[in-house]
């Protein structure tokens, strides 16, 4: 099993609670999670139980990897619906924590850390992360996607950014991108900030192989 201690990275990976309605999105997802172990990389995530989101957790945590669930208390019911005793211990959580308590790991799921709020989700997710990727999903995954991207174009961090645009997903997400190159709200290179990829494999490379463009702005947020 790897540790926390002897990973090499963190993959922080965005979306859904929900399988979708093709069986290669949670397929897809498993894959990535017992690839990102196969590297010696560790998984940081929303820390659902259900759908693409469970997926990724349980491929990465039984093919022996580190995984690290973070989730809000209010969303326990909504995402861990499938493991009633960890639900429980969640739950019984509740009452006697300061913001950040760690649940005692799980075989499939791996370490979950319950938070107050989805602020302290996201950045907890940020700061222990080296890359992000996201997989389909919907407005949540979105959301997640976008305010790393911001980050990324403020220059709050440099960490690659990766959309797994499996079967076409993320196509008329892309070509809004364009649309928005093209009409001058975005530069041209500040369109280069995600890669793209169509495959696992291709995840991976784009991870490893990324390249921070320019064009960021230059603010220190050191001195905010």
């Amino acid at each position: 099993m790897t540790t926390e201690s002897t990973i090499s990275k963190k993959i922080c990976v965005f979306c859904g609670s929900g399988f979708g309605n093709k069986p290669a999105y949670a397929d897809d997802a498993t894959l990535l999670g017992q690839k990102i172990a196969e590297k010696g990389w560790g998984l940081v995530y929303g820390g659902g139980s259900t759908g693409v989101m469970g997926a990724v957790a349980r491929g990465c945590a039984t093919s022996g990897g580190y995984v690290h669930g973070i989730i809000p208390e209010a969303l326990i019911a909504r995402e861990r619906t499938t493991e009633d005793a960890l639900n429980t211990k969640l739950k019984e959580s509740i009452d006697n924590h300061d913001g950040s308590t760690p649940i005692p790991d799980s075989k499939e799921y791996g370490k979950t850390t319950l938070v107050k709020d989805m602020h302290t989700r996201k950045r907890m997710m940020g700061e222990e992360s080296e890359a992000f990727v996201a997989l389909p999903g919907g407005y949540g995954t979105l959301e997640e996607l976008m305010e790393v991207v911001t980050w990324f174009q403020l220059s709050i961090h440099n960490k690659p950014i990766v959309i797994y645009n499996l079967d076409g997903f993320y196509d008329n997400f892309l070509k809004f991108i364009d649309d928005a190159i093209s009409s001058g709200f975005v530069s041209q290179k500040n369109g280069e900030i995600i890669r793209v990829a169509t495959t696992v494999e291709g995840v991976l490379n784009e991870i490893e192989n990324y390249v921070v463009p320019e064009g960021r702005f230059n603010l220190n947020w050191k001195d905010a």
